[in-house]
């Protein structure tokens, strides 16, 4: 696997594509975990939680996971890029744009992640990477959450006496 380091914009710039990689591993949503995270941020809304009246009154005839929840489990799902980027001291998720929960995830069903370099640029505290990112139900063609990911990385910091 080609190694680029952190501030080699030119060398992480050559990464840069208009096609996605491929999907990474598949994971399994099954109610137990849409329920379990509804009791951790308070969202109890019946067309995730209440399997009957989901399957009688949900325009997608069953419960779907919460997007914040398909949002959420992105470090299982996305594959590992095609590089290393090496030399850095962490890299933090600097931010999120343009959030689109397009298609629902219904209980029970598999999803998997991809992603490709949108963009590389210097930035005051470090490089900052860009990727347009798809969350997927297996089986469907449309992803189901796009968004754009912004990820910095920085320099190791300095170790104190």
């Amino acid at each position: 696997m080609r190694k680029i380091a952190f501030d080699d914009l030119p060398g992480l710039r050559s990464q840069v594509s208009d096609q996605f990689g491929e999907w990474g591993e598949e994971l399994l949503v099954p109610q137990t975990m849409i329920n379990e995270f509804a009791e951790v941020t308070g969202d109890h809304q019946w067309i995730h939680t209440d399997v009957e009246r989901a399957e009688a009154e949900s325009p997608f005839g069953a419960t779907i996971a919460h997007g914040f929840l398909t949002l959420s489990l992105l470090p299982r799902l996305a594959p590992p890029l095609p590089f290393e980027i090496v030399g850095h001291g962490n890299a933090t998720i600097f931010g999120l744009d343009s959030v689109r929960f397009v298609r629902p995830v219904p209980a029970g069903a598999r999803i998997r992640g991809r992603h490709r370099l949108t963009g590389v640029r210097s930035f005051v505290a470090g490089t900052l990477l860009q990727s347009e990112t798809q969350i997927g139900v297996v089986g469907v063609a449309r992803a189901a959450v796009r968004f754009e990911l912004k990820t910095l990385y920085q320099a190791p910091q300095a170790a104190e006496d």
